[in-house]
């Protein structure tokens, strides 16, 4: 490999794949065996190709270009990806100051969530939908209805196992019989202390 060429994460995935299934078999989750088996295809000779054909006739000359894999976890294939998702968020920007609020997972909570991802998942993002849907309306200078876009993180930046949702959110509501636009330009948005007690109470009722 020359100085400065990108290793590819299928190239690593293929190297030590083995080694990682047969250390951390009881752990791994039969969605991330599948993630592996199909990003460690991604721009590979051995992978999927297409065939790309000059149109000079005088030329004709032929090349098998490898596929990319396009899974929503390999950095390769999703770099252009999130750089288009995050133009097309900013276009729709409104006319407020952005917060950003983060919900974490509470930690004995983490065993149930490992085993039962999909369901936690989504009953981490009705709850916190529901939370912030009520903190708006019954908020005094808001008091209306409530917009918000939710990201789903599952591990910490040193890839513990660390389920938390990010919400960037408008200080902003829209009374949706009136059509009245209101903003809030205070230095917060809601009481912190108040939005992680209620988390905390919702996630952990029975």
């Amino acid at each position: 490999m020359g100085r400065g060429q990108m290793i590819l994460l299928s190239s690593i995935i293929n190297e030590f794949r083995d080694r990682f299934l047969d250390r951390y078999e009881n752990s791994v989750l039969p969605s991330h065996t599948k993630a592996l088996q199909t990003m460690a295809q991604c721009r590979q000779e051995y992978g999927p190709h297409m065939l790309a054909k000059c149109t000079d006739h005088n030329c004709g000359k032929q090349v098998y270009i490898p596929h990319s894999c396009g899974h929503r976890n390999c950095p390769h294939c999703q770099n252009h990806e999130n750089r288009q998702w995050i133009e097309n968020q900013l276009s729709k920007r409104l006319p407020a100051q952005y917060y950003l609020i983060t919900f974490t997972l509470p930690k004995q909570l983490r065993d149930l969530a490992w085993k039962n991802q999909a369901t936690i998942y989504s009953l981490m993002f009705a709850c916190v939908q529901d939370l912030l849907k009520t903190f708006t309306q019954k908020d005094k200078k808001l008091g209306g209805a409530a917009g918000f876009t939710t990201i789903l993180h599952t591990h910490s930046r040193a890839l513990d196992y660390h389920p938390h949702i990010h919400v960037v959110m408008p200080g902003a509501s829209i009374n949706t019989k009136t059509a009245l636009w209101r903003v809030k330009s205070s230095g917060y948005l809601f009481s912190h202390k108040a939005l992680a007690q209620v988390f905390r109470a919702k996630s952990s009722r029975p």
